[in-house]
């Protein structure tokens, strides 16, 4: 990808790892580390997303690597912080008022609420939408508009 990235004249600017090794590395140290060793040794520049509150922060700090707390517009999250798993009921937001509840209180109180009801905390340097999601499109304009109608800044991290 670097090489692509170079004939082309541009640079990467971040890694995500992908699905179950993402899930993994946030509560798993020792993935998270030959995650972030792994970018490290490719490009120290490059900044690593992770899900808010997970292992992987750690690991990108002891990497020398910055790390981007992730959080997910269209996901519900579990009393751990952890993502309700795709297998089980409810785990994806249908709903458009809810997930752009969920994604204002994420950016401005810092929190959201999990599947049990209970509050936890959460950081929000970029939030992810699932490009797949049969709302994507629709989803994505309703939150940068309502974060422009807010005046909530978006940025690269």
């Amino acid at each position: 990808l670097q090489s692509i990235c170079r004939e082309m004249n541009t640079r990467l600017h971040h890694v995500k790892p992908h699905g179950a090794l993402y899930n993994r590395a946030a509560r798993d140290p020792a993935v998270s580390a030959i995650i972030c060793e792994a970018v490290a040794a490719v490009d120290p520049s490059l900044i690593i997303y992770g899900l808010s509150g997970s292992k992987t922060r750690d690991a990108a700090e002891k990497a020398g690597l910055r790390f981007a707390a992730e959080v997910f517009a269209d996901r519900t999250y579990r009393p751990d912080g952890s993502l309700t798993p795709r297998t089980q009921p409810n785990a994806l937001i249908h709903d458009a008022g809810t997930m752009l509840n969920q994604v204002l209180t994420m950016v401005r109180r810092h929190n959201v609420r999990a599947s049990d009801g209970t509050t936890i905390p959460i950081s929000a340097d970029t939030i992810c939408l699932h490009g797949d999601g049969e709302h994507a499109a629709r989803f994505a304009s309703m939150i940068r508009g309502a974060l422009d109608q807010q005046e909530i800044a978006v940025a690269a991290p």
